[in-house]
Order: structure tokens, then sequence, then C-alpha cells
């Protein structure tokens, strides 16, 4: 049996870890075996670029975690080697760059084993569907674009009217007031 110290280190981490789940937008555990000091940098460098927090974890304490925040359904994948990466922020921004990586190394040595989005466990399929969305910033910029296509296609046929009547839209704006 641990003694005290050991067991109230433990119970913080779990705490700690609980909070961190509750509190994150969505995470992805991963099986990271086998891959290099050099791809584990890379991996780390693009997850902090990208707002998400990275941390090899114990099975052990993670499964206590996991169970605080009810996702029971997580335990059956953590076994071997796990890190976690999770977002507070963007909740596509974990699965986007773990999945990156995944491709690049072509499974072989570093897995996606599960995922989560606001409390509730997702697929493989699920997490990889959600990875191929763009950035939230791509997202609104596509919507604003849509929002603007409108006006700017009414702008391009007022100037043709305009050139087409032999003068500029400076001109035409200035002769009607």
């Amino acid at each position: 049996m641990p003694n005290a110290k050991v067991l109230s280190e433990k119970q913080a981490v779990v705490a700690e870890l609980t909070e961190k789940l509750k509190d994150a937008a969505s995470g992805v555990l991963v099986d990271y075996k086998g891959i290099t000091v050099a791809e584990d940098t890379a991996l780390r460098a693009e997850l902090r670029k990208n707002d998400v927090e990275y941390a090899v974890v114990k099975n052990t304490l993670v499964r206590f975690a996991i169970n605080n925040c009810g996702m029971e359904a997580l335990d059956d994948v953590l076994n071997g080697t796990t890190s976690l990466a999770i977002s507070h922020s963007d909740p596509i921004a974990p699965m986007r760059v773990v999945n990156k990586f995944a491709k690049q190394f072509n499974g072989a040595k570093f897995t996606i084993k599960a995922g989560f989005m606001d409390g509730k466990v997702l697929s493989l399929d699920e997490v990889s569907a959600l990875a191929e969305l763009p950035s939230k910033e791509v997202l609104q910029a596509q919507v604003l674009g849509t929002m603007l296509a409108p006006i700017t296609s009414l702008a391009i046929v007022i100037k043709a009217i305009a050139e087409k009547q032999g003068g500029s839209v400076e001109e035409t704006a200035s002769a009607e007031a």
C-alpha cells in the first residue's frame, strides 16, 4: 500500500486531470509508442501553436479522472502508452493535429485510441471526420464570404453598368447627387 504522501500526490493529479477534462472542449487519447524525440518535439510544437495541451499520462490516473467525468467508455483504450491532447478553445484542434501526425506516421507508431467532445465519447470514425474539418477561422471566413457574395456581385454589376454608359462609378455617383 502506498504511503500517505504518494497517495495524496496521486489524488491531486487525478483532481487536476478531472478539472482539465471537465473544462476541455475536446480531447484525444493517443498511443505514441515508437516516435522519436525529434518527431515528439515537432508534434508538441504544432500542438502548442494550436493552443492544445499535451502530456503523457498514466493510464490508472486517467481512468480515475475520466470516470469522475462520466466517460467510462474510454476505460477500454487505457492500456499501453497513452498521451492526452486537450483543447479548451478550439474543439477540432487536437483532433486535426493528432490526425495529421497519425497519417504522417501511417498509424504504425502513433495511433489515435479515442476522443471526446463536450463530455461525450467519440468513435474513431467521428474523430477522423472531425479532424478533416477546417479550422474555426477558416469556417468563419467561408461564412462571411458567402454572406458578402451578393453584395460583391451587386457592386460588380453597378460598376459594369456605369462603365457601359461611358463613365466611372465615382462620376455616376457624383452626377446623381
